[in-house]
Formats: C-alpha cells, sequence, structure tokens
C-alpha cells in the first residue's frame, strides 16, 4: 500500500510544462473506476465462460444455462426474496443482467459513458443488495452498498477523463448532444 502511495505521490508530481498532469485524488479516483470496471467484466467473463469462481465451467452461459437462476432462486432471502425467485432464470432477465455486467464493465475501463455507467451500476448493485436483505455482517451494510457509493462518485464526476478515453468520447457530437451519455 505504501509504494502505490509513494507511487501515486510520484505521479502527481509530472508537469506538462508548469501545469500539473494529475493529483493524486484523480489518479485514486480513476483507479477505483478500473477496478468497478474489471468486478463488472470478470463477473460476467465468469458467468459467460464458467471460469471456476462464481460460475462452475458446467454451469456456463454459453452451454446454455441461466446466469440468474442459481443465485435468484437459492440465494436470495429477507423480504423480497419472493419477487427474486419468481424471476430467476427469465430469459429476459439474464440478458438484462449480462449485458448490464458487460457494458458496464466496458464504460468504466474504457472511461466513456461513465456517467450512465454509474447510475445504472449503482441500481444494479442496489437489487443485488435488495436480494439479500438483511446483510450478512451488518444490520443493513454490506459491499454492495459501498460499491454503490463509488458508482454514484463515478457518476458525479468525470473521472473518465483520467486514465481513459473519457476526454475524447465527450467531444464527439453524439455526446455533445446527449450529456447524459459523457
Amino acid at each position: 500500500t505504501l509504494a502505490i502511495f509513494k507511487y501515486l505521490e510520484f505521479l502527481s508530481r509530472v508537469k506538462r510544462g508548469n501545469k500539473m498532469k494529475y493529483k493524486k485524488e484523480q489518479y485514486i479516483w480513476a483507479f477505483l473506476r478500473l477496478g468497478m470496471g474489471l468486478i463488472f467484466l470478470w463477473a460476467f467473463f465468469d458467468k459467460v465462460f464458467g471460469l471456476g469462481f462464481s460460475t462452475s465451467p458446467d454451469k456456463a452461459w454459453l452451454l446454455g444455462n441461466s446466469p440468474t437462476l442459481g443465485f435468484l432462486k437459492f440465494g436470495t432471502h429477507g423480504p423480497f426474496a419472493s419477487f427474486y425467485q419468481g424471476i430467476a432464470g427469465n430469459v429476459f432477465v439474464d440478458w438484462l443482467f449480462m449485458l448490464g455486467l458487460l457494458l458496464i464493465g466496458l464504460s468504466l475501463v474504457l472511461g466513456i459513458g461513465v456517467k450512465i455507467a454509474g447510475y445504472s451500476g449503482a441500481l444494479m448493485l442496489f437489487l443485488m443488495w435488495a436480494a439479500l436483505l438483511p446483510p450478512a455482517n451488518h444490520p443493513f451494510l454490506d459491499e454492495h452498498i459501498i460499491y454503490l457509493i463509488v458508482m454514484i462518485g463515478l457518476a458525479a464526476v468525470k473521472f473518465g477523463h483520467w486514465l481513459g478515453l473519457g476526454k475524447l468520447w465527450c467531444k464527439t457530437e453524439l455526446v455533445k448532444k446527449y450529456k447524459f451519455l459523457e
């Protein structure tokens, strides 16, 4: 951890003329964006190919299995469990979930569309949190809520501009016309 902060301190001193290139806080938020993007992308690839982490190889989506069935049918509990169990294995829910994981992950890793990815990712995390009420180790707080807060933070400020393609993306006519795509 100390090495990371020393590296960030070094990077914050990198100058372009007299202007600082990036501040430490920008690197921290950029790494949070990249980390969250990789979490979403990893979940997508694990479910598609059954890489053996959360999804065993025989349960891969490519083999015709539902990526939502196991969790929604058997992993949910609490006041909304019957709702989630009722939508388990639904093809529309499967596609919506998988496209969400892929598009949110790609958006965050590339730094484009971070605003919409942040808000939609926060919604997805909220729904996952609601499927597990109450959380196991705290009356209301778990990693889904912490990640949700990070996602809203990413959506609120243009963190795709740092270590990403956000600056180029925001210069396109499409994004200039539809600001929600930033």
